[in-house]
């Protein structure tokens, strides 16, 4: 972090300075950045519901793929994302940031611009962090708090044979993305500059959009609905195989009835890519992906469209799995074939 000391870096980067000063109103910060730890107030009646994400440098980000504000941006939905899995009201972010020397104050302030967007955005306040010198690249770790209704936080564990098991977006353009901007071989372009055809698969790479919302109404008690719920940041195969797996169930997916992007079919059909490997394995989409009551799927879809949002449902939790085990993912790519155990993949840092 050339030419700026630990302490006046924190000050341009934290919009409240060092000051220990409250939060905005309805923030519930008592004491926000400045001293030693922040002072939070959570609502009466409600669980704290925890997660922090961590993006590394050459990882999970390149010069070819994403801006410093992309960066901050995503890292803050990646976390947020998690929320929105467990149906929680995100209220505040701690961020710790581990960066080279030579990285420019400049370059730092754009990284937590996109950081500050997205919390915004979500209505997240943060309240902290810390900052320190790296001998390698960059890493930013993003650890957010959110509330949950008590005993209302929903589980990976609550899928149930009959259960229809729905996305709430189009998913594999994400994977998309990176693969147009690695293959430019150059720094990452502003959106703006990119093909008509192109922009929405770079912008669900470098800038998702966390399904707070849609989570908020999977948790409502009012709707009860909802069994089990995760976010899509490892690919659906993979996710859905953390549920099967947490409720003992087996589920069966339709490819044909996995939403993708017309933007995406057609990249896929100029470079000879398979749209469907991209949604099952290609990862951070972060959608959700849950289950819900069959005899539930209209009433749910009326709560949705009264928010504006949509799901589809993508398949089924079985009655029972033609393999034996309880636990699985099957796989029928077009109506009438036959199913295949879909393979227990996607992005995995340590394979």
């Amino acid at each position: 972090m050339a030419g700026v000391d630990e302490f006046a870096l924190i000050r341009m980067l934290n919009q409240s300075g060092m000051k220990g000063v409250p939060g905005p109103a309805g923030s519930g910060v008592s004491v926000g950045i400045g001293d030693d730890a922040a002072v939070l107030r959570s609502a009466g009646g409600t669980e704290l519901v925890v997660s922090c994400d961590t993006m590394v440098e050459s990882v999970h980000f390149k010069p070819e793929t994403m801006t410093y504000r992309d960066i901050g941006y995503k890292a803050m939905a990646s976390s947020l994302s998690d929320l929105a899995a467990m149906g929680a009201k995100p209220r505040w972010a701690l961020v710790a940031l581990a960066s080279s020397r030579g990285l420019s104050a400049a370059r730092l302030g754009e990284l937590y611009d996109g950081l500050y967007a997205c919390a915004n955005r979500y209505g997240a306040t943060i309240v902290g962090g810390d900052t320190t010198s790296s001998p390698g690249g960059l890493t930013v770790t993003v650890t957010v708090i959110g509330e949950a209704a008590v005993g209302r936080a929903l589980l990976r564990s609550s899928a149930k044979p009959g259960d229809a098991v729905f996305v709430t977006g189009p998913l594999g353009a994400s994977a998309a993305g990176l693969r147009y901007l690695l293959a430019q071989g150059e720094a990452a372009p502003l959106l703006e500059a990119l093909p008509d055809a192109i922009r929405p698969l770079a912008r669900a790479h470098r800038m998702p959009e966390p399904r707070i919302v849609a989570g908020l109404l999977l948790g409502e008690a009012r709707t009860g609905l909802c069994g089990a719920l995760n976010d899509i940041s490892d690919g659906l195969a993979s996710e859905a195989w953390e549920i099967a797996e947490a409720s003992d169930a087996h589920i069966r997916l339709f490819g044909h009835c996995i939403p993708q992007l017309d933007e995406l079919r057609a990249y896929a059909a100029e470079t000879g890519l398979d749209p469907l490997d991209l949604a099952l394995y290609g990862g951070e989409d972060y959608e959700l992906v849950g289950t819900v009551r069959a005899d539930g799927v209209d009433e749910l879809s009326g709560i949705f469209a009264q928010a504006g949002l949509r799901f589809w449902v993508v398949g089924e939790v079985a009655e029972a799995s033609p393999y034996g085990s309880p636990a699985g993912v099957t796989f029928i790519r077009e109506p009438g074939g036959e199913p295949v155990l879909l393979g227990k993949k996607g992005y995995n840092h340590f394979a």
